[in-house]
This record gives structure tokens, C-alpha cells and sequence, in this order.
């Protein structure tokens, strides 16, 4: 019984860890769409959001199956109730792509000044979900603690890029629309890192038992 429960756990283990690289190639898409001016892309990435909701419904349905049928001991508990938590931010990881890529349509193209601090903070989110991701599969505590001070670092992109939009829009209304897109998208990367902060205070929790807000 225990050898068939560890398999649906490497299972599980192995479809977290391809639902964590859809979102991250949605990030990375997006952002090429961004930078690129690529609509045929961003339209891409809109039509490929399905498979992570349905990743995420699979991952939920093989939880509840391993809540309700295995009985786990504590620690393997800890790990599918983290689990269950961290595809909850993923799939909004997934939406937040989506809705920049949906941005990206209306741009046309378009680009200004301030563009290559917002690839930095995309790179950074990026960079995060990967980590967070690596940390759960490692069972790494001290990676995911990493992931976790990396949020300050993306917050401050976030509000250097406010800045820039607000002198932007000072000097040149015309382009006023267009700068408030770009201040939506960066908040957009924003929240996937707190999504990905999120993911990685459930893996510090699969493996020692606390949250930090508990």
C-alpha cells in the first residue's frame, strides 16, 4: 500500500513541477510579446491558458484522491495540503500571463521608455516562480527563504516603475493611455510574485509544519 501511495506522490510531485514550467513559459511568453511587439504571441499565450486550468483541476482532483483514500501520515498530510495551496497560485500565476498578454493585444506594438526596467521585474518574477517551483521539488527551505526575500527586490521594481510612468506621463499626455497599460502590467508582475512568495512560504510549511502566518 505504502509503495503505490509514494508513486502517486512522485506523480504528483512530477505534474506540480509541469504545471510550475506552463506558467513559466506563459510568463516568459508574454513578455517576449511585450517587448517584441509579437500580437500573434500574446494571442498565444491567451488560447494555451486553458491547459493550466485544467493542470490545476487534475493536481486537485489526485489530492483529494490521496486525502481520501490513503489516509496520509502527518508529514505526507503537510505535503498535499501545500500542494493544493500552491496550484491555487499558479493557475493565478497563469491568469496573470494571460492578462498581460491580453495588454499586449491593445499595444499594437507600441513601446517607450521604461520598457527594459519592466523586462528586469519580469525576469525577477520569473525567476522566483522557478525557484519556488525547485524549492518544492528539492525540499529546499533555504531556497524557497530566497524566493521570499527576492518579493522586496520585485516590489521595488514596482515602484521605481510607477515613478517613471507618473514623470513619463507628466512630460508626454498623449502617450498617458498607453503608460497606464504598462503600470497595469507591472502590477500584474507584482502579484505573481507574491503568487510565487505564496508558493514558497506552502513548501517551508510541507517541510517543517509552520506557516508563517500561522
Amino acid at each position: 500500500m505504502r509503495n503505490r501511495f509514494d508513486e502517486q506522490l512522485f506523480e504528483l510531485n512530477r505534474e506540480i513541477i509541469e504545471l510550475g514550467a506552463m506558467c513559466e513559459e506563459a510568463i516568459a511568453s508574454a513578455v517576449k510579446a511585450l517587448t517584441t511587439g509579437d500580437i500573434e504571441l500574446a494571442v498565444s499565450v491567451k488560447k494555451n491558458s486553458g491547459g493550466i486550468d485544467q493542470m490545476e483541476r487534475d493536481i486537485e482532483g489526485r489530492c483529494m484522491k490521496l486525502l481520501l483514500h490513503q489516509q496520509p501520515v502527518a508529514r505526507d498530510l503537510r505535503l498535499i495540503s501545500a500542494a493544493l495551496k500552491m496550484i491555487t497560485d499558479m493557475e493565478r500565476i497563469g491568469d496573470q500571463a494571460e492578462d498581460i498578454a491580453e495588454i499586449v493585444t491593445f499595444l499594437n506594438g507600441h513601446t517607450m521608455e521604461g520598457m527594459e526596467l519592466i523586462e528586469e521585474m519580469a525576469r525577477a518574477t520569473i525567476e522566483m516562480v522557478t525557484k519556488s517551483v525547485d524549492a518544492f521539488v528539492k525540499k529546499d527551505v533555504a531556497l524557497a527563504e530566497k524566493v521570499i526575500a527576492k518579493d522586496d527586490i520585485v516590489d521595488d521594481y514596482f515602484s521605481k516603475v510607477k515613478c517613471g510612468i507618473i514623470t513619463l506621463i507628466a512630460e508626454n499626455h498623449a502617450d498617458g493611455e498607453f503608460a497606464l497599460d504598462l503600470l497595469m502590467i507591472a502590477k500584474y508582475f507584482e502579484r505573481i510574485g507574491d503568487h510565487a512568495t505564496n508558493i514558497a512560504e506552502w513548501v517551508i510549511y510541507s517541510v517543517t509544519g509552520t506557516h508563517k502566518e500561522a
